[in-house]
């Protein structure tokens, strides 16, 4: 009787670390299909920005340092290959967007522009997309980084080289914009 209960128990804890596995597994998977889907959104993004460029290049007398920033972004991210450096890019590029469209308020005549009008639309919709991936990303990596570092799932993450992974994050300056209260003149 005590062999059955001692081959249950070995049985059980084999059945148990292969669940822990498993559940590892599928949560890297969901980590690799949520970074496709924002690996998706950012090629969308990255091919809307000629057109986007190429728009304002017709108007001759913008600024041609801001044109350049946006197009060595653009070709950065196109370069980058690692998780991080996909990220550091992308958030580059949002930054050098920015003064795309700070350009267009500057010049009212680019911002009536229509193609302008549904590019920026276009762009507008697509970061949104952006955001919502990225959430569901960081959440998916919250979630198993948090079952990589808790007992006993973090045993059977050593064993396997399961290593937590980074989120998605804004950079330093970024979040120091963003924490900063906005001046509004009434």
């Amino acid at each position: 009787m005590g062999l059955w209960i001692f081959l249950g128990l070995i049985v059980g804890g084999i059945l148990y670390v292969v669940s822990i596995y498993n559940s590892l597994v599928k949560l890297r998977q969901y980590i690799q299909n949520a970074w496709s889907d924002i690996e998706v959104q950012l090629k969308r993004r990255y091919n809307i920005i000629p057109a986007l460029v190429d728009t304002i290049k017709g108007y001759k007398k913008y600024e041609q340092e801001t044109l350049e920033k946006v197009i060595q972004a653009r070709n950065s991210f196109a370069n980058a290959t690692s998780l991080e450096d996909k990220v550091q890019a992308s958030n580059i590029l949002n930054k050098s967007l920015g003064g795309i469209f700070a350009l267009a308020e500057a010049y009212p005549e680019l911002k009536a522009n229509e193609n302008f009008i549904n590019l920026q639309n276009e762009l507008k919709n697509t970061e949104d997309t952006i955001s919502n991936a990225r959430r569901y990303f960081n959440a998916t990596v919250r979630e198993y980084n948090t079952k990589v570092q808790m007992f006993p799932s973090n045993l059977v993450a050593q064993k396997f080289g399961f290593k937590e992974l980074p989120y998605f994050e804004l950079e330093a300056d970024e979040r120091d914009e963003v924490s900063k209260m906005p001046k509004i003149d009434l």
